[in-house]
């Protein structure tokens, strides 16, 4: 972004009164509707009104019919709509990078008093759940009234049930073991079908006259079954930029724990370490102890994961982070380096929201890289596939 650009975010609906007519930018006039929404708030009560050209002098007040809208086109005063207000967050968190976003928010809830989201029970009732609607709750629910916390917990229970569904099958799919091509089993998996084996099988079956073989044996590879006695350890970050990994690692990490051959332990961090590994099986749970935001110490956090190992050589370590450390780099390399020399399998984590542009540190994941960490950035689909290839 240019300094131009950021002279008019700043001067906002006045830009083109003192800069010009810029040029098109589809991003940069989303953040300036952004900012508006919010901001516009100021010259409420100033005997100031917006109108078609801009805001001007006026003593009639303002006039709701011509209020500035927002990113959604919904007018931009204080009876904002909670669909509008999530949509609103939503933009914040996708335009701007994650100190500034913070600031945003806290000024909306602070000084502008938008907490619609977290005060208004009957409003949140209806609406739609969903990821945003949930990434939204565990950003704010910290201001939440006691009355608005079972409706918040009812929405973290739907959208994570419904992330499960989505991801249990392949999980449960990827760590099946691999089809074996030589062996075949009565259980009838549409996945393991042997078309070609099928076609040999009933070959003698074949109906000259309708010119088609009839099929008598369907058959069906067996799948390797994997025995796999390894403890995860899941070391995860839940500083603001990381909601949508937070969801998914509280998703992931119950499936996983559900599945017998293995020993989930789970540990989010900030600037702390909190271990919920107790929890692990109730991803609602989880999600309403994660306080999003603050600082980040990695480096801590693995160190606490380091003495939870019992096996180092069957023991994956799983680090979901930006990698953007706040602690001290050199001791984050240091103790990498003594896992990875202790065998501990280290991966690392970028994304597992499924985003195609995930946000991380690229020279601090080449660090960790070198240090003996494998890094990724991956769907939640993809996940368990790699976990398996990694505990091959």
């Amino acid at each position: 972004m240019t300094d131009l650009d950021r002279w008019r975010l700043v001067l906002g609906r006045y830009a083109n009164d003192a800069l010009g007519p810029g040029t098109p930018d589809d991003e940069r006039d989303r953040m300036e509707a952004v900012l508006d929404y919010l901001y516009g708030r100021e010259y409420e009560g100033r005997d100031i009104r917006p109108d078609a050209d801009g805001w001007t002098e006026s003593d009639e007040g303002p006039d709701e019919s011509t209020m500035p809208t927002g990113p959604t086109g919904a007018a931009g005063s204080r009876g904002t709509s909670m669909p509008t207000l999530v949509r609103w967050l939503g933009e914040v968190r996708e335009l701007f990078p994650r100190e500034a976003a913070e600031v945003i928010e806290r000024h909306a809830l602070e000084r502008y008093d938008l907490t619609e989201l977290v005060t208004d029970r009957e409003t949140l009732e209806r609406l739609q759940p969903n990821e945003q609607l949930l990434k939204m709750l565990l950003a704010l629910k910290d201001h939440m009234d006691d009355e608005v916390v079972p409706v918040a917990r009812r929405i973290v229970a739907q959208v994570t049930d419904e992330l499960r569904r989505q991801l249990e099958f392949d999980v449960r799919q990827a760590m099946a073991g691999r089809l074996n091509p030589h062996r075949h089993t009565p259980v009838r998996i549409a996945a393991n079908f042997d078309p070609r084996g099928t076609i040999r099988r009933n070959l003698k079956n074949f109906d000259v006259k309708r010119q088609q073989i009839v099929l008598e044996e369907v058959r069906f590879f067996q799948r390797n079954a994997r025995r796999l006695p390894w403890d995860i350890i899941c070391c995860v970050d839940q500083s603001a930029s990381m909601a949508g990994s937070v969801i998914y690692s509280a998703v992931m990490a119950g499936i996983l724990a559900s599945l017998p051959a293995f020993r989930v332990r789970l540990v989010v961090f900030d600037t702390d370490v909190v271990d919920l590994s107790d929890q692990v099986d109730d991803p609602v749970e989880v999600l309403m102890r994660v306080q999003l935001g603050g600082g980040t110490d990695i480096a801590q956090a693995l160190s606490y994961c380091s003495q939870l190992i019992e096996n180092p050589r069957r023991t994956v370590l799983v680090l979901v982070s930006d990698f953007c450390e706040g602690g001290s780099p050199n001791e984050l390399l240091r103790v990498t380096r003594s896992l990875a020399e202790g065998q501990v399998r280290l991966l690392g984590l970028a994304a597992l929201d499924g985003q195609s542009h995930p946000f991380y540190d690229r020279k601090m994941a080449q660090q960790l890289a070198d240090c003996g960490m494998r890094i990724a950035a991956l769907t939640p689909s993809r996940f368990a596939s790699w976990l398996v290839e990694v505990t091959a």
